[in-house]
């Protein structure tokens, strides 16, 4: 409160001096009759104040029309085609295919975040409820592209009036709020091997007072495959890259002992000849590169004017997303591999060299009688806003709103009971043993026991919120109007969530509940310092907001902003910041993935380990971790937007420079590198070597033990644990990033019609990051990302007639530590629409047809040497899509 007051009082005291100077200046300019005309009740994401742009920052706008162009079948999609959300751009995005991320996360600036995000996704300001099972992240595919009126995006911290999440940036939904009639919208695509179609029906009705709208979309996409895509693969030895393939076949591999000692390679001899080699397999090909999913979605608007003064407000929504996938990803393949030790003891046991025990490695399709089984996940999300909007006076008004958001989740994902495996590789008998030579021969009910088996998740989540913000104009001030507005909010979130494995009909699940309350305050000023035909103008904003949290403490972010305009055309602007991002429910220490979790050797070891701790017992700390404080970054932007007149007119120039200051990234200490980990004094407090039982039971307290029957059970014998690991998301990181945001566009009318040039991207100087604060810097640029990316467009309307050509690119990167390869390949797409106005009168009049070809020149990713052998980019190839949009 001390610096809400504090921040008021300089900026009011500048205002102050900003009415001497404007009291002596002359009267300002009229603005360009071209230049955009403010709508006062209009609130532009990035500020609380109506009728003005945020201060100082960069708003990147894509307007309806910009949709209809790009053609594009999900809001993921729309924002696949911005620069800035660097984690999806000229891609596909998709959702994972297990638990840890089932949606995709829109992620500006690819900033880290774990269970959350550093990226704020809003839906009309407000906003959305989170989605996943081990995430709270909303899902922005349930917000249909029919319904889009423009997406505003901010890639400038916002937590100075946000709060939480805006580190990267916001991305706001705008949907549309009034329209009088019917319209539908329809379309099909097919690429090979694919097809996707959607449907979009709104309706809507303007009265005295008022409007309502309602809009009803329904979205399909088939899968494809991996044998349909030859660049999305394991076996990468034709474009010079390693061997990825699985020896998890059917048939599978045997691998004898080495006869002079366990710790040297076997021999290998493939099934069923049983001679010299191995047999391997591309999981890849039966796998999905893409899966199949299906969307429903409901949106309602109502606005009703209750008085001349009182206007009452709702939107509501309801989604559904259901997705299919074949197998789970390149690196964990079909997910239904089987390995282990037969011996003589078992009845199918077959020597090869007089051995009384080897190892096999196979897998189950033949018991599943296909090649990978069909994973499921289901999300629904439904949320209200309704709000008051009174006018004070003339100046004033203040808005209420009330904000609620539920989402169910729940994902399966078929695996391998690997305890009743190793039961019955041990059994003595056919009726309890398992034929790892011929999986289809072993009794249908121990291979029931086996495959019979589901990784389970299920999540609950919900936010409840109350808003007020008062806002209107201070006093008037020779160069303009002082505007404020102050606001309080309290929000509530809580997620319910389960995760376990099992028989689907007798899943052993964990439970976890969480819960969160934010009490908030904010405000914002904006001062038009001066304004005059010598000077220009000048505009100095602030905002602070102030955010108690119930779980994490209490944290206050400021920001300030200006624009100087020494001319009509050309504004100068900057910005400086504080942000951060609020631990989610997810990462805390109720999250339902918190454990003690005991593997019975250990495989991360320091150097110079006796051979014997192989052997002993590991206990890892896994989850969430109730130690978390949020993420932080100080961000600051400079740059200028020239519309310029006379012969250069039509033409707009955009540059901003960023930089992103960013610290206690969440994440994982790196005990997977083994030595290497063990030997940084910084992660020292991230292991203990031979705890003792006090320590390890300490560690341990409350949390759920799986592995072994407790902590304690683990020392009533010889071999007690060699190492206890703190692999839960803790605070690590840093990354510090900078670059350059520019948007160039020419528009120019012609006798033929009106056409346009433009060429928009985000350009990176420094991406270094660090793994532990203090600890050596990596450069990211040679870690395998993108400088640059580009947008170019070009396009024409005339008459009825209007076509646009994009073009995407992603510039080469470079790696390093990658067998055979030191640069990933740049990647560019060109997209062209095409639409026709059916001005034919009668049942074709407002009937528009139209055409995209998403990547035309059937452009394949980028080569990178790893499982699934592309990066850079995604496709899903060549596409023709086919629409019709009618208004009656």
């Amino acid at each position: 409160m001390r610096l809400l007051a504090t921040t008021a009082l300089v900026v009011l005291g500048v205002s102050a001096a900003g009415a001497a100077v404007a009291q002596v200046a002359p009267a300002p300019s009229s603005a360009p009759e071209d230049e955009p005309v403010a709508i006062d009740d209009v609130v532009v994401t990035g500020t609380l104040l109506r009728g003005v742009a945020p201060t100082g920052t960069n708003v990147v706008s894509v307007d309806r029309e910009d949709i209809t162009r790009t053609g594009v079948a999900s809001s993921n999609d729309l924002l696949a085609r911005i620069p800035q959300i660097s984690n999806s751009f000229n891609g596909a995005p998709q959702p994972g295919g297990t638990i840890a991320l089932p949606i995709n996360r829109p992620n500006i600036r690819n900033l880290g975040a774990s269970g959350g995000s550093t990226t704020l996704v809003l839906l009309n300001g407000n906003r959305l409820v989170g989605a996943g099972v081990l995430q709270t992240s909303p899902d922005p595919s349930i917000i249909p592209p029919g319904m889009i009126e423009r997406v505003e995006v901010i890639p400038d911290g916002g937590s100075s009036i946000y709060g939480s999440d805006a580190i990267g940036g916001v991305v706001n939904f705008i949907t549309r709020k009034r329209f009088d009639g019917v319209e539908l919208t329809g379309r099909y695509g097919v690429a090979d091997g694919y097809d996707q179609s959607d449907l979009n029906l709104t309706a809507g009705h303007d009265w005295t007072g008022g409007s309502a709208i309602i809009s009803y979309a329904y979205a399909r996409h088939s899968n494809i495959i991996g044998a349909d895509r030859d660049y999305f693969t394991q076996d990468l030895r034709s474009r010079g890259g390693s061997d990825l393939r699985s020896n998890a076949c059917s048939p599978g591999t045997i691998t004898t002992p080495n006869p002079f000692s366990p710790l040297l390679p076997g021999v290998n001899y493939t099934l069923p000849s049983r001679t010299p080699g191995t047999n391997l397999c591309d999981e890849a090909d039966v796998i999905d590169f893409y899966p199949e999913e299906e969307r429903h979605s409901l949106f309602a608007a109502v606005t009703h004017n209750l008085s001349d003064r009182l206007v009452f407000e709702a939107t509501g929504y309801y989604a559904q997303r259901e997705t299919t996938r074949r197998g789970m990803s390149a690196t964990e393949g079909t997910g239904i591999r089987g390995s282990g030790t037969i011996t003589a003891a078992n009845p199918y046991f077959q020597s090869v060299a007089g051995e009384l025990g080897h190892s096999v490695a196979f897998n189950y399709s033949a018991a599943w009688g296909v090649d990978a089984p069909e994973n499921s996940s289901r999300f629904t999300s439904a949320g209200l806003t309704p709000s008051l909007t009174y006018q004070l006076n003339d100046d004033w008004r203040l808005r209420g709103s009330l904000n609620w958001g539920r989402s169910t989740n729940l994902v399966r994902t078929w695996q391998i009971n690997t305890a009743a495996e190793a039961a019955a590789l041990a059994g003595t008998t056919t009726a309890t043993a398992l034929n790892p030579y011929n999986v289809g021969a072993t009794n249908r009910a121990v291979l029931d026991g086996i495959i019979n088996f589901q990784s389970y998740g299920h999540s609950v989540q919900e936010i409840r919120e109350v808003r007020a913000v008062a806002d209107g104009v201070l006093w008037s001030l020779p160069a303009g109007e002082v505007k404020v507005a102050l606001g309080a909010e309290y929000h509530e979130e809580t997620i319910d969530a389960e995760q376990g494995a099992g028989p689907p009909s007798a899943l052993v699940l964990g439970e976890a509940s969480a819960k969160r309350d934010v009490k908030s305050v904010f405000g914002e000023v904006l001062v038009p310092v001066f304004d005059s035909v010598s000077l220009g103008s000048f505009d100095l904003s602030a905002s602070v907001r102030y955010d108690s949290y119930s779980d994490v403490g209490d944290t206050t972010n400021p920001k300030i902003g200006f624009n100087y305009r020494p001319i009509p055309s050309l504004t100068v602007r900057g910005n400086w910041g504080t942000s951060f991002h609020a631990p989610s429910l997810a990462d805390m220490g109720q999250a339902v993935d918190t454990r003690a979790q005991v593997l019975s050797v250990s495989p991360f070891l320091p150097a110079g380990s006796p051979f014997t701790d192989l052997f002993r017992p590991t206990i890892l700390l896994a989850g969430g971790n109730p130690n978390l404080k949020p993420e932080e970054a100080d961000t600051w932007s400079l740059g200028f937007d020239w519309k310029p007149e006379g012969a250069l007119d039509g033409f707009s120039a955009s540059v901003t420079y960023f930089n992103v200051a960013f610290t206690d990234a969440i994440g994982l200490a790196p005990f997977l590198s083994g030595a290497p980990f063990f030997a940084n004094p910084a992660y020292a407090s991230y292991f203990i070597r031979n705890p003792t039982q006090a320590q390890a039971l300490a560690a341990t307290s409350g949390m759920r033990v799986e592995g072994a029957p407790s902590i304690a059970a683990l020392y009533t014998g010889f071999l007690t644990p060699a190492v206890l690991i703190d692999a839960r998301r803790t605070n690590l990181g840093t990354l510090d990033v900078d670059g350059i945001d520019f948007n160039l566009q020419y528009f120019r009318p012609a006798d033929f019609g009106v056409w346009h040039v433009g060429l928009a991207g985000t350009y990176n100087l420094t991406r270094d990051s660090r793994p532990i604060a203090g600890g050596p810097v990596t450069d990211e640029f040679n870690n395998g990302s993108s400088p640059y990316s580009l947008v170019g467009s070009a396009g024409v309307s005339i008459d009825a007639f209007a076509v646009e050509l994009t073009v995407n690119h992603n510039a080469a990167a470079d790696v390093q530590g990658i067998v055979g390869q030191t640069e990933i390949d740049s990647f560019t797409t060109v997209n062209l629409f095409a639409a026709y106005d059916l001005s034919f009168g009668g049942v074709l009049s407002d009937t528009t047809l139209t055409v995209n070809l998403d990547n035309l020149l059937d452009e394949t990713p980028p080569y990178y040497n790893a499982a699934g052998g592309t990066a850079n980019g995604a496709t899903l190839g060549r596409m023709i899509s086919v629409g019709i949009r009618k208004t009656f």
